[in-house]
């Protein structure tokens, strides 16, 4: 019968700590690709073979911005 709680408590602490950890970081946060053109140290773009201007992307996560309240100002 003790055992039987024990486990019962420990299942219940790891669906809580699972539900927590989940909730905190949602897996389906948005993203977006964010490319950037290269350049050289003149500040020109550089260009491949084809001609075509060489880009570095990036994928980055969206956040929101949360609503706050108006910082008083200083007199």
């Amino acid at each position: 019968m003790q055992n039987l709680i024990k486990n019962l408590l420990l299942g219940f602490c790891v669906i809580l700590c699972v539900a927590t950890v989940t909730y905190n970081q949602p897996v389906w946060a948005e993203t977006t690709q964010v490319c950037v053109d290269l350049k050289d140290e003149l500040g020109r773009p550089l260009k491949d073979k084809s001609g075509k201007v060489q880009q570095r992307c990036r994928t980055m996560k969206k956040h929101e911005k949360l609503e706050g309240t108006k910082v008083p100002e200083k007199k």
